[in-house]
């Protein structure tokens, strides 16, 4: 059974909004931002991250995030009027990237700064380059490398880097419950602590790619 077929209702601190009489439901396991916006027909998945100020507008067509996708600071997921736009799980989506009425397939990635227009299907542990811009209509089966702007195929991926785009979004399903458990606004220091700790994260290996 789909994950939105359970009715989890959102908490009224999330910055969530109903458009005539359809509210956004988001998993109880799911980390939303408080700068984040979700409108109207939005489905948020188990174990996934939404960043500050994404905007997710389901105010045309349907918005889906499954289970464990991750959808990054600034993002922008919309679609045209009866279309859906779908993260399938495990999906990550980098920083400032624009999704309209696509699918992105199961543990796909893509790129900073990239665009994917309407109709694009992004197939299964795919990559899309940084700064892409996907053509509507656009397909490419699984383990896909895909950049430029137009976009076209460029070649497969191999194991090693599938696995590095998994270890990632392992990261930010981590990330999801450290700040479900820790994460609360507060006021600036006004100086660096003597002992001031770091960050303990990298469990999972992820690095930048070539190092």
């Amino acid at each position: 059974m789909p994950f939105y077929r359970e009715i989890y209702k959102v908490s009224p601190t999330m910055p969530v909004y109903s458009l005539e009489g359809i509210t956004p439901v988001v998993h109880p396991d799911a980390f939303v931002h408080e700068t984040a916006v979700l409108i109207g027909d939005v489905l948020i998945g188990a174990g996934c991250y939404i960043g500050p100020h994404a905007s997710l507008r389901g105010d045309f067509g349907r918005i889906v995030v499954e289970q464990g996708a991750n959808v990054q600071d600034t993002c922008v997921l919309h679609s045209f009027p009866g279309k859906d736009c779908i993260v399938e799980r495990d999906g990550h989506i980098g920083h400032g990237a624009v999704l309209h009425g696509c699918r992105i397939g199961p543990n796909a990635l893509i790129g900073m700064n990239a665009v994917v227009m309407d109709d694009v299907v992004i197939g299964e542990s795919s990559i899309v380059g940084a700064m892409a811009f996907v053509s509507a209509g656009f397909e490419c089966p699984s383990r896909s490398l895909v950049i430029g702007a137009p976009a076209s195929l460029k070649r497969q991926l191999g194991d090693r880097e599938i696995e590095w785009k998994s270890r990632g979004t392992q990261e930010y399903q981590e990330l999801a419950q450290r700040c479900l458990a820790s994460l609360v606004r507060t006021d600036a220091l006004t100086e660096v602590e003597a002992d001031r700790g770091r960050m303990e994260v990298g469990k999972f290996g992820f690095k930048p790619k070539g190092t």
